[in-house]
């Protein structure tokens, strides 16, 4: 399905070398400022050309609103939003006509559909994810007023080339990640993930992760690499018991997203390595803040990452993600036709030598479509709930032992 979302709906269309591409975004609350320079900067975090780390395909992916919005104000009707393709080059896969490419759609969609775009991915094009990218800023412009809502990716890693301290291999299984790294989510923001184009917030890393992708490029190859997302200030109660859980929402977004092949969230593979005692987090009671409000339940540590029983506690919300190396590559490779008969595809066009740098903000927009559609069904419930009558509150929500029903405690 090209649809995301139970109440925030958004729906994708276009293919990779089509007049346009966009969304069409359902469910968008009424009464919001929005305009197109509330989407454009995540687009332009996007698209291609901004750096000869990434494909040399030049598009601006202008971001046009087309409805749902009068004099600036959302109008809560569906919001069309339209990027149009300037430099597409169908010609350049003239070659795919024959070949499948290696470890691309080509001929599963030829299976599913019983044909195929005739040139780039179509469908399973990274140009399909303009769509995400544009609703996604939606959804997250309201999450950051309503709630305090920060959502931040950076890259971790990049082949073998990965920041020091992402996780703990080196001191044992006492924690899963590094102290530093904690430190890092509580106080990472774009601008430091943007301050260099291999969008690694350590400097050190972004010079070995640049040579890197530098080296598989020259030698017409590519390479793979993760994503981390930290989500801060998530209210408490999101997501749903057994199958629509956040982390599983998280994970389904974050799979859909092209050229991913993992997810792990808060502890994730590593966790898997610790004693019980080690990995439960423990609940303390928080500082107050500043404005004399009393402190309330926490962790102490944080490797659930965010989510116990599917929901939200409040804590930072984290996982990292993996890309595969990008499956068109610019050199020749010994394959066969659609009948069977090998050969040699000799491939054209202009391709990421790694996707990660512009994987960045796809990341951050999955998130925020995944809290957004969390967000409105808990506002669903909660509003529903404020119509009934006043029941008693139960011991666990007044901070009292339970008393018999003679009174004794």
């Amino acid at each position: 399905m090209s649809t995301f979302g139970q109440v925030f709906r958004v729906t994708t269309y276009g293919e990779s070398h089509c007049r346009s591409v966009g969304c069409i975004v359902d469910g968008c609350p009424p009464g919001m400022a929005l305009a197109e320079s509330d989407v454009q900067p995540q687009l332009s975090r996007r698209r291609p050309g901004q750096s000869n780390l990434t494909t040399p395909r030049d598009e601006k992916d202008q971001v046009e609103i087309q409805s749902g919005v009068e004099y600036g104000v959302t109008l809560g009707t569906p919001i069309g939003m339209l990027v149009r393709n300037q430099d597409h080059r169908p010609h350049d896969y003239t070659e795919t006509d024959l070949y499948p490419r290696p470890s691309h759609a080509d001929w599963t969609y030829i299976e599913k559909y019983g044909l195929k775009a005739s040139s780039g991915g179509g469908r399973a094009s990274a140009r399909e994810t303009i769509g995400r990218v544009a609703a996604g800023a939606i959804a997250e412009k309201y999450l950051r007023q309503v709630y305090g809502v920060e959502i931040v990716a950076f890259v971790s890693s990049v082949g073998s080339v990965r920041m020091p301290f992402i996780d703990a291999e080196d001191r044992g299984v006492q924690s899963p990640v590094m102290r530093d790294f904690y430190q890092l989510l509580d106080r990472v923001s774009r601008a430091d993930v943007d301050a260099d184009t291999v969008r690694c917030p350590d400097a050190a890393s972004c010079d070995r992760m640049r040579e890197e992708i530098l080296a598989v490029k020259a030698d017409n190859d590519s390479i793979g690499g993760t994503v981390t997302c930290v989500i801060r200030g998530l209210p408490t109660g999101l997501g749903e018991p057994c199958f629509d859980k956040l982390e599983a929402k998280l994970a389904h977004a974050m799979l859909s997203i092209p050229a991913t092949k993992g997810f792990e969230i808060g502890s994730g593979f590593r966790g898997t390595e610790m004693r019980g005692h080690l990995h439960n987090d423990a609940w303390v009671i928080a500082p107050g803040d500043a404005n004399g409000h009393s402190g309330r339940l926490s962790t102490a540590t944080n490797h659930s990452g965010g989510i116990q029983g599917g929901i939200s506690n409040g804590q930072h919300v984290y996982f990292r993600l993996a890309f595969k190396p990008p499956a068109t590559i610019s050199r020749n490779q010994e394959t066969c036709t659609y009948d069977g008969v090998p050969g040699v595809l000799a491939t054209r066009g202009r391709h990421d030598p790694c996707v990660v740098p512009r994987a960045v903000p796809i990341v951050e927009a999955m998130a925020a479509l995944v809290v957004m559609d969390a967000v409105l069904i808990q506002q669903a419930r909660q509003n529903a709930a404020r119509l009934l009558p006043t029941i008693p509150l139960q011991p666990c929500m007044t901070g009292k032992a339970p008393t018999e029903p003679n009174g004794k405690e």
